[in-house]
Formats: structure tokens, C-alpha cells, sequence
């Protein structure tokens, strides 16, 4: 299986770093292939440009980097989104991966009839989204509603109609103990070692 990791942290000490590392040996130890789409390492931009948009109605990418993550897109088997959340929310460069790379034409379509829209990646079965976070679990589902599974799961991926759809979140990274911190990363190594 292609597994497709879509990675976005600046700082390369990060647990999403180290989480990175636990998820791709695990999917080694599977016999997956990785192929890693690392946003800030690639200088990945994700401004909306006014050509950007003319590409975006046409169906017709302009930005090198945009065109390289479409066609690579196009052969994962399995998408892996790994990100901190900040202010509730992805950073801005996953958001701008979002806007720029996700579009029509690439990852879906417009039905036929007027109304919903149609899966464009064949070969894709299932998106899993990571992230890390510093306020309590309890606290972000009840007083901010869970707004990455609204945002990403929901809005965006069961939109456009993939399935198998999941969220991993890691709660208060800064202030639980290593031992903790040690044991998640066996505990997402383990899983994705699993992968079928």
C-alpha cells in the first residue's frame, strides 16, 4: 500500500516530529510505502494566488509544487494528515494544502445533476488525521466543538465522499509526563504497523 503523509510542523524537535517518526517506521514495518509531503520543508506556499484561483476553476494547476502533490495525491492508497492544532484550528499551511492542493478536477468533482460531489482519487481508501494540542480533550469537544473533525473530517473529506475516515488526537502534550508521551508513540507505531 502507498501511504501518503501529509506532515506540517516548523520545528523539527516537535512531538509532531517524533510522532512522524513513530507513524513511518510503523508503516515500514508493514511493508507500506511512504511517500512524505513535509509543507515546510518543501517551502510549500499556501496563498491562494489570483492564478491559483483561474487554476482552481479550470481544473488546472500552475504552481509546480501544487501540479507534484496532485500527481503523487493520485497514487496514495491511504492519506495520513499529521499537525499541531493551534487557535482550535490546523496551521495555515494545512489549510492552505486544503485550498490549493484538494481541488476540483484532483480530489473531487461537481455531480452530474447539480448536487454533491464526487470522489476524484481512485485509489484512495482512507484518510487519517493526527494532531497534537495543549488543552484538555474534555474542554475542546465541549467548549470548542471538536472543529478538526468538523473542519476536516466532516466539511472537507466526507464531503467530497471518501470514507474510512479517522482523527487521533494527542491532548496535553506540554504537560503530560515523557512516560506518556513515550507510550503514545509505541501505542501509533503499533497501530500503523498493523495497516492493512
Amino acid at each position: 500500500m502507498r501511504v501518503v503523509i501529509v506532515f506540517n510542523h516548523p520545528y523539527e524537535g516537535s512531538y509532531a516530529t517524533a510522532i512522524l517518526a513513530a507513524v513511518t517506521k510503523g508503516l515500514k514495518t508493514a511493508g507500506h510505502e511512504v511517500d512524505l509531503m513535509h509543507l515546510d520543508n518543501d517551502g510549500f506556499n499556501p496563498v491562494m494566488s489570483r492564478a491559483d484561483l483561474k487554476g482552481f476553476v479550470e481544473h488546472k494547476a500552475v504552481d509546480p509544487h501544487v501540479i507534484d502533490y496532485n500527481r503523487r495525491l493520485a497514487e496514495a492508497n491511504h492519506l495520513v494528515f499529521i499537525f499541531p492544532i493551534w487557535w482550535d484550528l490546523m496551521p495555515a499551511t494545512t489549510k492552505g494544502f486544503i485550498d490549493r492542493v484538494l481541488t476540483p478536477g484532483v480530489a473531487y468533482d461537481h455531480h452530474p445533476r447539480g448536487f454533491g460531489l464526487i470522489p476524484l482519487l481512485e485509489n484512495l481508501k482512507g484518510v487519517t488525521i493526527i494532531t497534537t494540542m495543549n488543552k484538555p480533550k474534555i474542554m475542546y469537544s465541549l467548549l470548542i466543538g471538536n472543529l478538526i473533525s468538523k473542519a476536516m473530517l466532516k466539511s472537507v473529506f466526507k464531503t467530497m465522499g471518501y470514507k474510512n475516515l479517522s482523527w487521533i488526537s494527542f491532548n496535553r502534550v506540554k504537560t503530560v509526563g515523557q512516560e506518556k508521551r513515550v507510550k503514545w508513540l509505541a501505542g501509533l507505531e503499533s497501530r500503523f504497523a498493523k495497516m492493512k
